[in-house]
C-alpha cells in the first residue's frame, strides 16, 4: 500500500518529496519513466500537469524532450544536405548564411532551447553589426524553414520564428539615369560604343542580345 507521501494512479505517479514540494513522474509512449522538469508546490499542481501530460500522449501531441537535444548548427548542415533538388547557388548562399550569421550567435544552442526573445536577439545583433537587411532576411528565413521541418520531425511544438515582416527584402531601388544623363553618357565614351549604350537604354535589350549584334544586322534603307 502506497504511504500518504504517495500514491500510485491508473496513469503515472505523484509523491511528496522531503522538501515539501510534489514531484510526478510518467511513462512515455516509448515505456520510459520519465519525471516532470518541475516539481509543485500542491498536489493539486501535480495532479493537474499529470493529466494534461496523459491527454498530450492520448492526442499524439507529446513532444519527446530528448528529440530536440541536437546543436542547430548540426541540424541546420543536415538539413540543408538533405534538400533535394536545390540548385548549387542556392546550397552555397544556405551554406555561408548558415556558417556566418546563424552558427555564431547560437554555437551552443539546441534546437529545443531556442526561444522566440533568441531570436528578436539574434536579428538585432545581425542588423546592430552591420549586416544590410536583405542579408538579415535571408539568414531569418533560412532559420525559420529549418525550424518549421523540426516541428514537423516532432522535435519542438512551434517555431519561434515569430517576428512580423523579419523575412521580407527590403532592397534599395536602383537609381536610373536621366534622358540627359544617357546621352551625355554615350557621348564621354568611346564613340565606337554609342550605339551599345543608346540601343540598351531605349530599346531595352539585354547584354547578349547586345553582344551578338553586328554590322549587317543594321536595317536596309
Amino acid at each position: 500500500m502506497a504511504n500518504s507521501k504517495g500514491r500510485r494512479r491508473r496513469f503515472g505517479a505523484i509523491r511528496q518529496l522531503p522538501s515539501g514540494q510534489w514531484q510526478v513522474r510518467f511513462r512515455d509512449p516509448d515505456g520510459l519513466m520519465r519525471s516532470a522538469d518541475t516539481t509543485f508546490p500542491t498536489k493539486t499542481d501535480a495532479e493537474v500537469w499529470l493529466i494534461r501530460k496523459e491527454a498530450e500522449i492520448l492526442s499524439g501531441d507529446w513532444i519527446n524532450p530528448d528529440a530536440g537535444k541536437v546543436l542547430l548548427a548540426d541540424y541546420g548542415t543536415a538539413w540543408i544536405e538533405e534538400r533535394a533538388n536545390l540548385r548549387p547557388k542556392t546550397i552555397r548562399l544556405y551554406r555561408y548564411l548558415l556558417r556566418c550569421h546563424i552558427q555564431p550567435h547560437f554555437v551552443s544552442k539546441m534546437v529545443a532551447e531556442i526561444k522566440e526573445a533568441h531570436v528578436r536577439s539574434w536579428r538585432k545583433k545581425l542588423l546592430d553589426s552591420g549586416v544590410s537587411t536583405v542579408t538579415t532576411a535571408k539568414a531569418y528565413r533560412l532559420l525559420k524553414a529549418i525550424l518549421n521541418t523540426a516541428v514537423d520531425d516532432g522535435i519542438i511544438r512551434r517555431n519561434p520564428c515569430r517576428v512580423k515582416g523579419a523575412g521580407q527584402e527590403a532592397s534599395a531601388e536602383r537609381p536610373v539615369l536621366t534622358i540627359a544623363e544617357v546621352y551625355a553618357l554615350a557621348d564621354a565614351i568611346d564613340q565606337r560604343y554609342r550605339a551599345l549604350v543608346l540601343l540598351g537604354t531605349f530599346a531595352s535589350l539585354r547584354w547578349a542580345e547586345l553582344a551578338a549584334l553586328r554590322c549587317s544586322d543594321r536595317p536596309t534603307p
